[in-house]
């Protein structure tokens, strides 16, 4: 496979090919197939506002309705699909606008593609996606079965062309391929994650080309079509490794060891081979009577342990269609590897911000929100446009987590834009020129989340949510003390709940803007008795 073309525009711009299909709505597209009625229309608008209905362009002539819905599968409910093959074009609908918002947000930072080739995604001015089910016949019958996969059900196996779509399985056997790969991928966790989809009997795991890749069978064809139409195009960890897969065109593997690289989960009794640890006995026998064993809570049962020295307990959850995988094992992988391995050595650790409200913002402000999704060194409002600040990260890796989740957020009543700066480090002001206290160095602070090794902290990274996790509470603290104190902050308090023997509080607040709002405000606050609180988003609701 061929290295990744890394020049995309994705964004609001459309472009004048972008080709709509009437009803009598203007505000809905209808496929109307040979209706001679109904006129393609090409349109000149240069910018459309957020919509559930995304518009697709510069797809490969090949492309399936699958790859198609793919792209949207890890942000929500995918509820229709028109393709428009014959001009390289796609409408995909989603669930709610919010779903599409986040995905043209996280396609903003990282490079969408189908079949390595890179796509255009925007908007459409359309609100709804109107589709003749009898000329769009195959693309529902797809998403039907996706639907069915997501919702953990079986298709209905009196749906003739829904059958028709999950039979057409060629191999047992995945090919398996997983970009923007910055956290290891075991196979553990490759093993639990597909293992939902039936029984996982063989995985290789190998590097071509540079890139990480696996070829994994399960014991019937039809649970690798469904692993591939609900997983193609997921992530496994927040905003990276990503799952490409397809068919292989082998139908049986052929593995000769049990390490860290092969797995036959059906011959336990395999030697390690070029002198890679080899399963232990009660592991072997654990595995030959349960191939799912990594759904058990970490800790709670023996794990095969990788030579990286963590432990895969990933623990998939699925809500609204979307997989929030980052858990315990995303939580060990970075703690063993916060490294880059896929090439993005070069990427910038530099924010820039943009659309910032100039008379609310202030350098700790953007240290603390930052600081949610990795270890915030400088930050710099620009003294000529005090609407952008630079953010320097500790790495290129948290520079992409940090911009994929608070890219499009809402901060002090503004849509705040944060994009990779061209810059490779925030200068300080030379010594004795005032610069207003625009410029700050976070560098040695000790409210940095992912410094220590290991940290839980790396189990605590979520979206932006109404939903606030408190730590570090002191005993003396009441519920209505804590109501009371964010309610100061700029807000209405929804819900609270105590746990953790009163030492943690979940606290939701009306809006994600309000949260975000009191986070900046409280992470850290002194509540005296030497206790300063500690608050993340959380993903949870009360």
């Amino acid at each position: 496979m061929e290295s990744i073309v890394s020049d995309v525009a994705v964004g609001m711009k459309r472009g004048s090919d972008d080709l709509s299909l009437y009803s009598t709505s203007p505000n809905s597209v209808t496929a109307n197939g040979n209706d001679s009625s109904k006129k393609l229309r090409v349109e000149d608008r240069m910018e459309s506002p957020p919509s559930r209905v995304l518009h697709i362009r510069k797809l490969p002539s090949e492309v399936s309705e699958t790859e198609v819905i793919a792209l949207g599968l890890p942000f929500g409910k995918v509820t229709n699909i028109l393709m428009l093959k014959g001009k390289n074009q796609a409408f995909l609908e989603l669930g709610t606008e919010e779903a599409a918002v986040t995905m043209v947000n996280y396609y903003t930072a990282v490079m969408p593609q189908v079949r390595n080739v890179p796509v255009f995604i925007q908007f459409s001015n359309h609100k709804e996606l109107k589709t003749d089910s009898t000329l769009n016949q195959r693309a529902q019958a797809v998403l039907q079965a996706v639907s069915a996969v997501q919702d953990g059900g079986s298709p209905n196996s009196d749906n003739s062309t829904l059958d028709s779509v999950l039979a057409h399985a060629p191999s047992p056997v995945l090919r398996i391929i997983i970009d923007n790969m910055f956290y290891p991928v075991t196979l553990d966790v490759l093993q639990q994650i597909f293992s939902k989809f039936g029984t996982v009997m063989k995985i290789i795991t190998f590097t071509k080309n540079n890139q990480f890749q696996a070829l994994l069978q399960f014991s019937e064809p039809v649970n690798a079509q469904q692993a591939r139409l609900s997983l193609d195009g997921q992530n496994i960890y927040n905003s990276c490794c990503t799952l490409r897969i397809d068919f292989s065109k082998l139908v049986n593997l052929n593995v000769k060891y049990n390490n860290d690289k092969s797995r036959d989960y059906t011959r336990p009794e395999l030697p390690a081979g070029d002198g890679q640890p080899a399963l232990d006995p009660a592991m072997a026998a654990a595995y030959n009577k349960d191939s799912s064993l990594l759904g058990t809570p970490s800790g709670m049962g023996p794990h095969y342990s990788n030579g990286g020295g963590f432990q895969s307990s990933l623990s998939l959850s699925q809500g609204g269609g979307a997989i929030n995988p980052m858990s315990a094992a995303a939580a060990a992988a970075a703690a063993a590897g916060r490294m880059v391995l896929s090439g993005n050595s070069g990427c910038s650790g530099v924010l820039l911000v943009s659309n910032l409200n100039e008379e609310m913002v202030t350098p700790q402000s953007l240290f603390t929100l930052f600081g949610v999704y990795g270890d915030a060194q400088r930050v710099k409002i620009l003294y000529n446009k005090k609407d952008s600040a630079l953010i320097q990260m500790s790495d290129g890796n948290q520079a992409q987590l940090a911009m994929s989740h608070l890219n499009g957020q809402k901060m002090h009543g503004k849509i705040i834009r944060v994009t990779l700066s061209k810059h490779q480090a925030v200068q300080l002001p030379r010594e004795g020129l005032d610069d207003q206290g625009l410029t700050k160095d976070f560098t040695n602070s000790p409210l940095h989340r992912f410094k220590k090794p290991g940290s839980k902290n790396f189990q605590n990274i979520f979206p932006p949510s109404a939903t606030l996790h408190l730590s570090n509470v002191p005993e003396d603290v009441t519920e209505e003390d804590l109501r009371l104190l964010f309610s100061n902050a700029g807000g209405i308090v929804k819900a609270f709940k105590f746990f953790q023997g009163h030492k943690m509080a979940l606290l939701q607040m009306s809006t994600v803007e309000e949260a975000i709002q009191a986070l900046m405000d409280l992470h850290n606050y002194d509540m005296g008795s030497n206790h300063h609180l500690k608050v993340s988003f959380s993903k949870s609701t009360i």
